[in-house]
């Protein structure tokens, strides 16, 4: 009888335990750390404070040495905003140029790397047997470990000619930010291709079983089904591709021209952000002058530009994330 009362208690417990565990009650898994664990647990956090305290320092020194900028009585920021002249000698402020170069290569860049970068990871994830992606997938990140260097001067050698020869050598100039923006995209498509092929790979397998079972084609199930449910990170991968060119500093300079040039023509030269920072810093300035300031103030404006990519690309994910259990 006392078995059998011993037993009732154990399976009485257990079921508290079990519904207590459905209510969404979590057991407390730090209690159960080994040492080994809570010095990992510690680093962890070191290395997150060390990060925080990073990008917190970076941001004061743009400020600080951009102070000599912004307390100049001719900067105004509705004209370093809006303004087509970059002349810190001349106290002309304008941005513009330098900011339309950018953008303007950025998107040269990712017309060519979002359809080829998706469709690589669509192939990999969905078509591509094992034996193919196990091989094709490191060779595509080989690419992400050739130096920028040696892609400006693939565009600026290679790709340029091509451009004028097929163009004309009045139409096309030497330097160009067409040439650039095409192997600034090349460049940044193992890295969408990656992330995209990541997150496709991620959306259950019942999904597509369920899409197939309902008598949808292979290619129906992936634009249908797959490719929707991995949406937040696909498009996580094309803004972390767009962080990437905007931040791109060799190919630019090489390829794209040198000297502030407000244009929208992509057969045109004209110098982006980074490209300034780099023919600039690399001249004779003397420290804490009105143009070597001038160069935090540009560092200070990338900052902005890839934090908002971010806060969107944090967005996105929230809005469009699909949790499955």
């Amino acid at each position: 009888m006392e078995a059998r009362v011993d037993t009732g208690r154990k399976s009485a417990l257990l079921s508290g335990a079990v519904k207590r565990e459905a209510v969404g009650t979590a057991p407390d898994l730090l209690r159960r750390m080994r040492p080994g664990e809570e010095i990992i647990r510690a680093l962890l956090f070191i290395c997150g404070v060390v990060s925080i305290f990073t990008t917190l320092g970076i941001l004061f020194v743009l400020f600080t040495e951009s102070r000599l900028v912004l307390s100049d009585p001719n900067f105004n920021i509705i004209n370093f905003l809006t303004g087509t002249t970059w002349q810190p000698r001349a106290a002309q402020f304008g941005i513009l140029p330098l900011v339309t170069a950018t953008l303007m290569t950025s998107l040269i860049a990712m017309l060519v790397a979002i359809p080829l970068g998706l469709s690589a990871a669509i192939y990999l994830s969905e078509y591509a047997s094992p034996r193919a992606r196990a091989s094709l997938k490191p060779i595509l990140e080989v690419l992400a470990g050739v130096p920028t260097v040696v892609y400006g001067f693939f565009a600026l050698q290679t790709i340029s000619p091509f451009i004028r020869n097929l163009l004309g050598p009045d139409v096309v100039q030497f330097q160009n930010m067409l040439s650039a923006g095409l192997v600034m995209g090349f460049m940044i498509l193992p890295t969408i291709t990656s992330v995209s092929e990541d997150a496709l790979s991620a959306v259950p397998r019942s999904l597509r079983e369920a899409s197939v079972g309902l008598g949808a084609t292979k290619f129906e199930t992936t634009t249908k089904v797959v490719v929707p449910a991995a949406l937040s990170g696909i498009v996580a991968a094309f803004i972390l591709g767009v962080s990437r060119a905007v931040g791109e500093t060799m190919i630019v300079a090489l390829a794209a021209g040198g000297g502030p040039n407000f244009t929208l023509n992509p057969l045109r030269s004209a110098e982006t952000m980074t490209g300034h920072i780099v023919r600039i810093s690399g001249g004779e300035l003397s420290y804490n002058s009105i143009e070597y300031n001038s160069l935090f103030i540009i560092g200070l404006m990338l900052f902005f530009i890839t934090l908002t990519l971010n806060v969107i690309s944090n967005a996105v994910i929230r809005r469009f994330r699909e949790v499955y259990q």
